[in-house]
């Protein structure tokens, strides 16, 4: 495990798939097991108080983002002058903000994590970054089981991967599972669609997985 204070406040680290595994945890429990999360997280906070002094107490603002090989966490300790809450350190437009109450409540699993946006819009899509085109056809033969639109491009010498997926096909399980294994291969990015549109090319326009597997 990587840890970087940042400031007095706030912490961050990052763990691996591999650290997740040899602290006894599998990755299908991280993701979508409410206890098994809290128990990591907790676990993890301990070890980074005797690391790096720094002390989980009072309200906390977490924020997690999926890695191609794990996990990166960012902790930071609330303010709470006045006895009022203030704003989220990590912007208005974070999209996977969570908010711990250590006196109540309990931490949240990666799957409520990665589905939690603003105003709790539902978690309708994303964007993937390959640096290679190899990742996207080692990806392609996980993918056939999932019910989501997808379109590939290129741009600046990278590859993307628009993922839409289906509601009405997919639970929240499914989209998490999914996201789980789309990040063994590629990393979320914040690149909008209407960028890649605009300023890259277009590789696969539809059913990239089908079409990949087809010719590859």
């Amino acid at each position: 495990m990587e840890i970087e204070r940042i400031n007095e406040n706030t912490v961050k680290f990052f763990l691996s798939y591999m650290d997740i595994e040899e602290r006894g945890f599998t990755r299908e429990e991280v993701w979508y097991n409410r206890e098994k999360s809290e128990e990591l997280f907790w676990d993890m906070m301990d070890e980074i108080n005797d690391e790096a002094e720094f002390e989980a107490e009072g309200p906390l603002w977490i924020q997690v983002h999926a890695k191609k090989n794990g996990i990166e966490v960012t902790v930071t300790r609330a303010n709470t002058a006045d006895g009022q809450l203030g704003e989220s350190p990590f912007g208005s437009d974070a999209e996977h903000d969570v908010f711990h109450d250590i006196g109540g409540g309990s931490f949240q699993s990666m799957e409520d994590i990665l589905s939690a946006t603003e105003n709790n819009v539902e978690w309708m899509e994303n964007t993937f970054e390959f640096n290679e085109f190899e990742n996207v056809i080692q990806l392609a033969s996980r993918m056939r089981h999932y019910e989501a639109k997808t379109s590939l491009y290129s741009y600046n010498n990278k590859y993307y991967l628009h993922v839409v997926f289906d509601s009405e096909q997919m639970d929240d399980k499914e989209k998490t599972n999914m996201f789980s294994v789309l990040s063994e291969f590629g990393v979320p990015t914040k690149t909008t669609i209407h960028l890649l549109e605009e300023y890259g090319h277009i590789i696969v326009e539809s059913d990239v997985f089908t079409q990949i597997t087809k010719y590859f």
